[in-house]
Formats: C-alpha cells, structure tokens, sequence
C-alpha cells in the first residue's frame, strides 16, 4: 500500500514498497502448457471502495514492471524511466520513480482520490513476477529456454487469477500503452462482463509486418550473442548483455521518431569539434545516447524475459485470436466502453491501428472514442505527452462513473 511522502512533488502517491503474491492454482497457457508456482508483483495506489468497484488496473509495456507510481521504497540501480528524454524530465529522482508517475496519483488521468489502481509485473517478467530468471521447481535452477512460450492472453490469465487472489471480480478499466494496451484489449475480449472501460494508449489489434521485423532483429541480436549459451547464462559469470545492448538500441530507436532525433541530436559531435576517424568508439551525440540506453538496460533487465516478452507481442493479433481473421467478430461480445488515444508521429504502432479498432467497434455500434494527439516524440509520447493525455481520460473515466 502506499504511505504518504510530503517530500514529493503535489500529486504523488508517495513511497511504495513492491508486494508479491503466489497464485494458487497453475496458470493454464495457450502453449498448452501449465505454470505453477506463479508468484506476481504488484503495487496498488489509493483506496479500495466497500463495494471493490473502483479499481483501475495499470498494464505496463515490454520493459516495465508494477513500480508504476510514486517513488520505491528502494531505489534500484536503474529505473524505468530510462527513455528519451528523462534525465532532462525527471533530474536526480528518476531511478525511484514509478514509470507511469504521471498519470497515477491525486488529481491525475488516473486519480487515486477516486480509484484504487493495480500494477502488476507481467508474467514471464523479471521485476518480480515469475520468468525465465525464475527458479523451476523441477531442477532447483532458473528455467530459462524450459520456460513455456507465452501469449498476451496468458499474461491476461495471469492477472485475472492475481485480482481474484485480492477478492476484485471487476474492473472499472484497464488500461496500459504499447504491449500494456494490447492487455487491456485482450481483457475486454476474454471478461467482457468484468470491464467497464478499456484505455488503450499507443497500441494496436495487431503489430504490422514493420514491427514484427524490428522485434526479430532484436532478438536475433540476443541470439547470435555467444553468451547467450542457449538461454543458459544464468550462474555462468557471462550474460549476452552485447546482444541486449543492441536489442536495446533496436528497439529504442523504433519507440522515437525521425524529427525527434534531429531535435534533440542533430548531427553535433560528441568529444570534439573534428573528427577522431574511429570505427569502434562514438563520434555524434546519438551513438554515445544509444550506447548509455544499452548500458543502463542491461543492468535492470533479463535477456531471456525480453525474448519470451518481444515474441507475445508479435504473436497478439485480436482478429486471429478471436475472429476467424475478422476484427469486427473477435470485437462483437466487448461491452466495455473504449478509449484510443494514439500519436501522430508514432510509426511502430500508428495511428491507423486504432483507427481500425475505432472503425470495428462503431460497426458494431459499441461506445468508443479515438484521439490523435500531435506530437513529435513517436511511441514514447505514451510516456512523455501526459500532460496532454491526462484531460482526455480524466473526462473519459468520468462519462462512466456512477453520480
């Protein structure tokens, strides 16, 4: 639970401490395989009604875990708000900050004076909750390639049976961006009755070809590391943190966009006003941030966890899952009402996507609205245009709250 912290800047929710809960019965998986143990992180923000009917779960994207509000009780090494532009965001305090900070607390998109908001650490993670860096029970080692291979809708599972552990049998929304909005539609397909409001941010039905191709190079990059040993790096002394560097790199260049990169680099120099003529060292700006990006990553996150996560979300396509190659029938049983909001300048998960939802959804002439917001920063503006985000759902939540 969060405890106050007047320190804070106005709006937090404070420190929180990180909780861990073990789900009692095995985890039923589209692999046809069952987990268990099962052990889930998460941390909750504000008050639970008497009627358990203000609760908003938070999903999080491919790199972050249930930190997502207010300031850990522990401050790790390296934090989740390593994307671009935080250090200038978020100064000296960004390591201990909750990655979604933002939008969670008193006042905010997601007001904590209203809601009881849920993050959880999504299952095949490593910030918590059970993964590939997990111990198997059946050899005392972390399971690493035995791991089961992994669908959104697992993760999906995963939480239901978390939030049936804590006595919530309903949401008043869920909502996430990138991978986090991909959980949040899945929810609104597999419990329609459970859901009253889905937020979807910077997502999509299906991530097209172009994201696909990007998330395969990443990975082969971890791959094709020799350290990777066939997954079984762990009490090695040797890790494929070359192949998550570059994975890392890959995929951050693909959350920015083309004008964000000029504005904040340009082609400026990083050591001198001449070139050195060096092959392997940085000379621009842009090559020495990448390469800070790779080394902060692969202090905080696991090799294997970004495979297992990087191949859900490349397999989630709402149409094939559910409709027989048809968006408008996988959407046909949704009841809840639905929130799109994407990014002019966002190129990995474009705006299109949510076009095609909103377009699916009023076919069927379910509630839902669509928002493109102008802004330069491509995917990462889920994370960095709060300020812009925060009035569309606050208004948004409260079309559907009781007076």
């Amino acid at each position: 639970m969060s405890q106050p912290a007047p320190t804070l800047a106005a709006g937090s929710v404070g420190t929180v401490e990180t909780q861990y809960l073990d789900l009692p019965q095995p985890v039923k998986l589209d692999c046809g395989r069952e987990l268990h143990p099962v052990r889930v992180a998460y941390e909750t923000y504000g008050s639970l009604s008497p009627e358990r009917d203000n609760v908003i779960l938070v999903c999080h994207a491919l790199s972050g875990d249930a930190h997502a509000a207010g300031f850990a009780k522990a401050p790790p090494e390296e934090g989740t708000r390593d994307g671009f532009g935080s250090e200038d965001r978020d100064g000296t305090s960004r390591k201990g900050l909750g990655w979604w900070d933002g939008m969670i607390g008193p006042g905010k998109a997601f007001d904590t004076d209203r809601y009881f908001v849920v993050s959880t650490n999504l299952l095949g993670g490593c910030r918590g909750t059970t993964g590939p860096s997990s111990i198997d029970p059946a050899t005392g080692r972390p399971y690493g390639p035995d791991f089961p291979v992994i669908t959104v809708a697992d993760m999906v599972r995963t939480e239901r049976a978390f939030l049936d552990e804590l006595g919530i049998e309903r949401l008043a929304a869920v909502a996430g961006g990138s991978l986090g909005g991909m959980q949040a539609l899945e929810w609104a397909v597999m419990f329609p009755d459970q859901v009253d409001a889905v937020v979807s941010i910077a997502s999509t039905h299906a991530l097209h070809p172009q994201g696909v191709a990007w998330n395969a190079i990443a990975r082969e990059a971890i791959l094709r590391d020799p350290a990777w040993q066939g997954g079984r790096y762990h009490g090695t002394g040797r890790a494929p943190d070359a192949g998550m560097g570059v994975a890392r790199m890959v995929g951050h260049i693909t959350y920015l966009s083309a004008p964000a990169l000029s504005e904040k680099f340009g082609r400026r120099l990083q050591f001198a006003d001449d070139l050195r003529y060096t092959i392997d060292e940085p000379e621009f700006e842009v090559e020495s941030y990448l390469r800070h990006q790779a080394d902060s990553f692969v202090k905080r996150f696991d090799a294997n966890t970004y495979l297992y996560t990087s191949r859900a979300l490349t397999y989630f396509d709402l149409a094939q899952q559910h409709g027989g190659g048809s968006l408008t029938r996988a959407l046909e049983g949704v009841s809840a009402r639905t929130l799109l909001i994407s990014f002019s300048s966002d190129w990995l998960y474009p705006p299109s996507a949510s076009e095609e939802i909103e377009e699916a959804l009023q076919a069927l002439g379910k509630p839902v609205e669509s928002h493109v917001i102008e802004a330069m920063y491509g995917h990462d503006c889920f994370l960095l245009e709060e300020a812009r985000q925060t009035p569309i759902i606050r208004r948004f939540l409260a079309q559907g709250r009781p007076a």
